[in-house]
C-alpha cells in the first residue's frame, strides 16, 4: 500500500492512534455516502485521524471494486474541501472494496475477510447504516446472523423509528444482536462545532449561568431554514416529513444542550443523564401550539404523491417544565424553500423591568437583547445589546459582539460533523450520540401531534412559512432573517 499523504494540520500529533479499522459503509451508493461520509473518511485521512483500516462498501447494486473506486472518486471530486491530489487518492483507493447484498451475505462475509486478513489480527469493526428506518432491521440480523456483530459498533442514522411504537421495536430488535455500549445513535447536529460550543460557553464560564433561567431569560428559538426543496427525494420524504427528519432527530437535541444543568463531567454517561432529565420534563406537545405547512409545488416533484399530507415545514412551541425554565417558551421551526438558509439559536433576554430613558430616545428601537448562536459551519455567536450611540443627547442604538471561529489561530482543526461523529465511533465516544431511553421519550412527547396532526398550510417558495407561523409567536416575532449581518474574519 502507498505511503498515505501528510496529515493536514489539525493537531492529530497530540492525539493517540486509534487501533486498526474494518469501516463497513452499508448504502454506500446513496446520497450521504456521497456527500458526506466518503468525503469525510477522506478528510480524516488527509488529517491524520483514519486509523490503519480497510472500508467496504455495500449496497444492493452489483458492481466490482473497480466500479466502486470510480463511484468514490467522483464523490470526493465533487463533495471534498479541496481537490484530491493522486497521492491521495492513491491511499484512499488501496483501502476500498465493494460488496453487494443483491444475492444475500456471503458476499459481505467474503470481502469482510479479505479485508481483515490484509489488516491482520482482529481489527475493530465500524458498522455505519447509512440507510432508511425500514431497512434498518434487515440489515440489523444479517449482522448478527454471521458473526459481523462480533467485536463491532454500529452507527444508526436518523431517523430512529417513526413513532414511539417503532422505535421500541427498532430498540429491542438491535439490543439482540448489539449491547447498547456498540451501539451510536447518530444526530449529525450535535457533531457541529457550534453545538459543541454551546457546552464550553455555558460551563467553562461564570459570566452567563447565573442568568440562564427563567428570571432572565424570555425566550428561545432554535430556526433551521432551508432554502433547497426536496429536489426528487421524496421516496425517502414523504415517509418522513419535516418533523420527524428534523424536529425530533436534531433540534430536540439541540434544544437539551441549550436548557440542560451543569453536568458532573465531561462523560457520555454525565451528559446523557442530564440532556435525559430536560426530556423527561418536557411536556407533551399542544397540536394547538403546532403549524404544518407545505410549500407550493411540493406535490408537482414526480417523486411525491399527488394528494400529499407530508409537511415541508413544522413551527411549534414547547415548555420545559422544570425550576429553571418553568413558563419559558421555547419555539422551534424548520421548512424547505424558504427565503433563505440559515440556522441560529436566538437567547432573547428579559427587558429591564423600568426604563428611566424617555420616548425616542431608541431604547424599543430594536426588541431584546439577544445572545445568537450560528449552528453553520463559521460556528459564530454575537451577543446584542443598546449602547449610546455618539454625539449629543441619549440615543440609543443596538450593538454587537461577535465572534467568529474563523478567528481562531485553531481554526483549520475544525472537522464537519460527520467527520466527528465517524472519528469519535472509532474512539468508542459516544457523547455526542442519542440514548435509547432518550430516543423513546422524544417520540412520546411527540405523540400527541402525530396521532392528530392540525392541517397542512401551504406556503410560497422562498417565502417564511404559513401566516400562521408568524401567530404562534406573536407578540414575538422570529429572529429569521437575522437582523444583524454577521461579520467577516479581520
Amino acid at each position: 500500500m502507498p505511503n498515505s499523504p501528510e496529515p493536514d494540520d489539525v493537531g492529530a500529533a497530540d492525539i493517540p492512534p486509534l487501533d486498526p479499522q474494518l469501516v463497513v459503509l452499508v448504502g454506500a451508493t446513496g446520497d450521504l455516502s456521497r456527500r458526506k461520509l466518503l468525503p469525510g473518511l477522506l478528510h480524516l485521512m488527509r488529517s491524520g485521524l483514519l486509523p490503519e483500516c480497510r472500508i467496504v462498501g455495500v449496497a444492493l447494486e452489483e458492481m466490482d471494486d473497480a466500479e466502486f473506486r470510480a463511484l468514490v472518486r467522483g464523490a470526493c471530486d465533487e463533495f471534498a474541501r479541496s481537490p484530491v491530489s493522486p497521492l491521495e487518492w492513491s491511499a484512499l483507493a488501496d483501502r476500498l472494496t465493494y460488496a453487494s447484498l443483491a444475492n444475500g451475505s456471503s458476499d459481505l462475509v467474503a470481502r469482510v475477510a479479505e479485508a481483515e486478513a490484509a489488516l491482520g489480527g482482529q481489527p475493530e469493526r465500524l458498522h455505519y447504516l447509512s440507510i432508511p428506518p425500514a431497512a434498518a432491521p434487515s440489515v440489523v440480523r444479517r449482522l448478527g446472523d454471521t458473526g459481523l456483530s462480533d467485536r463491532s459498533r454500529v452507527i444508526m442514522e436518523k431517523p430512529f423509528g417513526t413513532d414511539l411504537e417503532s422505535a421500541q421495536a427498532l430498540n429491542a430488535l438491535v439490543g439482540t444482536v448489539f449491547d447498547d455500549t456498540q451501539i451510536f445513535r447518530i444526530d449529525h447536529f450535535l457533531g457541529k462545532e457550534a453545538a459543541q460550543n454551546i457546552l464550553a460557553f455555558r460551563f467553562a464560564n461564570g459570566l452567563f449561568e447565573p442568568i440562564w433561567n427563567r428570571q432572565h431569560i424570555d425566550h428561545i428559538q432554535i430556526d433551521v431554514a432551508e432554502s433547497l426543496s426536496i429536489e426528487g427525494r421524496g421516496a425517502f420524504y414523504e415517509g418522513t416529513g419535516a418533523f420527524r427528519d428534523m424536529v425530533v432527530t436534531h433540534l430536540f437535541h439541540v434544544l437539551a444542550f441549550i436548557a440542560m444543568e451543569p453536568p458532573t463531567a465531561l462523560t457520555p454517561e454525565a451528559i446523557g443523564e442530564e440532556k435525559n432529565k430536560v426530556f423527561r420534563s418536557m411536556r407533551p406537545l399542544e397540536v394547538s401550539n403546532v403549524v404544518r405547512g407545505q410549500y407550493a409545488g411540493y406535490r408537482d416533484d414526480p417523486t411525491t404523491a399527488d394528494d400529499s399530507d407530508t409537511e415541508t415545514l413544522v413551527a411549534l412551541r414547547c415548555e420545559i417544565d422544570n425550576w429553571r425554565w418553568a413558563g419559558v417558551p421555547f419555539y422551534l421551526r424548520t421548512g424547505k424553500a424558504m427565503a433563505t438558509g440559515a440556522r441560529i439559536i436566538s437567547v432573547a433576554f428579559k427587558e429591564p423591568p423600568r426604563s428611566m430613558f424617555p420616548d425616542g430616545s431608541g431604547l424599543d428601537s430594536a426588541g431584546a437583547n439577544h445572545l445568537t448562536f450560528d449552528l453553520a459551519e463559521a460556528s459564530r455567536l454575537s451577543l446584542s445589546f443598546y449602547g449610546k450611540r455618539p454625539g449629543p443627547g441619549m440615543k440609543l442604538t443596538k450593538q454587537s459582539m461577535q465572534f467568529s471561529i474563523s478567528e481562531d489561530a485553531a481554526h483549520g482543526d475544525v472537522l464537519e460533523a460527520y467527520e466527528r461523529l465517524i472519528y469519535d465511533a472509532m474512539s468508542g465516544d459516544r457523547t455526542l450520540f442519542t440514548s435509547a431511553t432518550a430516543v423513546e421519550r422524544l417520540w412520546e412527547v411527540s405523540a400527541p401531534l402525530l396521532d392528530d396532526p392540525p392541517d397542512l398550510l401551504s406556503y410560497p417558495v422562498d417565502s417564511w412559512g404559513p401566516d400562521a407561523v408568524h401567530d404562534l409567536i406573536a407578540p414575538r416575532r422570529w429572529r429569521q432573517p437575522f437582523d444583524r449581518q454577521w461579520r467577516g474574519p479581520h
